[in-house]
Formats: structure tokens, C-alpha cells, sequence
């Protein structure tokens, strides 16, 4: 399973948290990874497109929470052997208007081994 894998190499190398959904107790800095598709390359590589949101108390700790997302996704297929190849999709800068709370998204595609 891909993203447990992605949470923890996200929490080790930032030191800050992250989630699959909402903390109920939000922390001033903090991810959310969320699964937005994904498919089988025959029986042993699956495919996924994963979105990480950035969350931080200004527009400018979000962004560079976003650069270090951008950072460690260059080097995960490096770091993680199941991880064959990832690709950031598109990145852009994602407040939520609703809650007035700043945040970026990365939109990543990778292939991994199942």
C-alpha cells in the first residue's frame, strides 16, 4: 500500500504532520495526502495520482511546506525501492476560502511495485 509509505517519508523528512483526512486538532503546519485515482500495470505495478496539501498559519510558510513537498517527491523513487517513477502533475496555490486557511496542492503520478 502506497500511502503509508508517502505519509511517513512526508513526516520524517519535513517533521511536520501528516494526515489521510481533517485533524479534528489542527496543527499550524501539516499535510493532507489524499488518493485521486490509480490503476494496474499488470499483476505487479500499480499506478496512483496522489494530491498533497500543504497547510501553514501564512501563504508563505504554505508555499515553502509545498517546495519541500516538491522536494522529496524529485527523490522518493530514490529513497523508496517500491517506487519506480514519480512525476509532479501540476502545483498551484490552493487556499481554502471557505475556512480562510492557507494552503498549496501538488498533484503527483507514480508507479510503484504492489
Amino acid at each position: 500500500m502506497l500511502e503509508p509509505i508517502l505519509l511517513r517519508a512526508l513526516e520524517e523528512t519535513t517533521g511536520c504532520p501528516a494526515y489521510m483526512e481533517q485533524p479534528e486538532d489542527k496543527p499550524e503546519r501539516y499535510f493532507v495526502l489524499e488518493r485521486t485515482g490509480g490503476g494496474e500495470r499488470g499483476a505487479e505495478m500499480r499506478t496512483a495520482t496522489v494530491a498533497v496539501q500543504s497547510y501553514g498559519p501564512t501563504m508563505l510558510d504554505a508555499a515553502a511546506l509545498n517546495e519541500q513537498v516538491l522536494d522529496l517527491m524529485r527523490e522518493i523513487q530514490y529513497r523508496e525501492n517500491s517506487i519506480i517513477s514519480c512525476e509532479v502533475n501540476s502545483t498551484y496555490n490552493f487556499t481554502d476560502t471557505r475556512t480562510k486557511r492557507y494552503r498549496y496542492q501538488t498533484v503527483i503520478d507514480l508507479v510503484y511495485f504492489a
